[in-house]
């Protein structure tokens, strides 16, 4: 099978079900960021080896998450099932590594080391798809748990950010106000 089909050389793509919309439709752009946030969450990976498990898990979470904003509206199409009770398991992860950390008493910066900025990064691309995923739902419903989980996923990439610096014995870069 050819990896190219051609049918979006004259700028419009496949949703899941088969309705054709132009690839800057807000509905790509925001299951392309989302795919964007799940290759550099691949960049943390290979950063910070201990992370893999539970990043894992979230590249597969927001694999499903990406079908369901590819899914489009009145489409038939079986999806897998987007689970709510990932939006618990993040927080579970965030008090994790919270009870770990000092208090944050300032704002921190990224690139305490390499693993912390790539976190960072994904965090403000999470952020980016999240902005994203609101504006597509004031055009065409979205599941707001969606929306939820983006939400929570950026606390969880800061709150690893900080855990990163923390096991790799680096100190975090505290921002001073002028």
């Amino acid at each position: 099978m050819k990896i190219y089909t051609k049918k979006g050389d004259l700028g419009e793509t496949s949703l899941l079900g088969g309705n054709r919309v132009s690839k800057d439709h807000i509905r790509i752009e925001s299951y392309g960021t989302v795919d964007e946030l799940n290759a550099q969450i691949g960049l943390v990976m290979c950063s910070y080896e201990a992370a893999r498990p539970v990043l894992k898990k979230v590249q597969d979470q927001l694999f499903t998450l990406g079908s369901h904003l590819a899914n489009g509206a009145n489409s038939q199409f079986k999806l897998p099932e987007f689970n709510t009770s990932w939006v618990i398991e993040l927080e579970t992860e965030i008090d994790r590594m919270t009870s770990e950390l000092a208090e944050l008493k300032n704002f921190v910066l990224p690139g305490s080391d390499m693993a912390n900025a790539h976190c960072h990064v994904a965090r403000c691309i999470c952020r980016r798809a999240e902005r994203l995923v609101v504006a597509l739902h004031k055009i065409e419903p979205v599941d707001t748990s969606i929306i939820t989980y983006l939400n929570r996923l950026s606390d969880f990439l800061f709150t690893l950010s900080r855990f990163i610096t923390y096991n790799m014995g680096s100190q975090e870069i505290v921002w001073e106000s002028r």
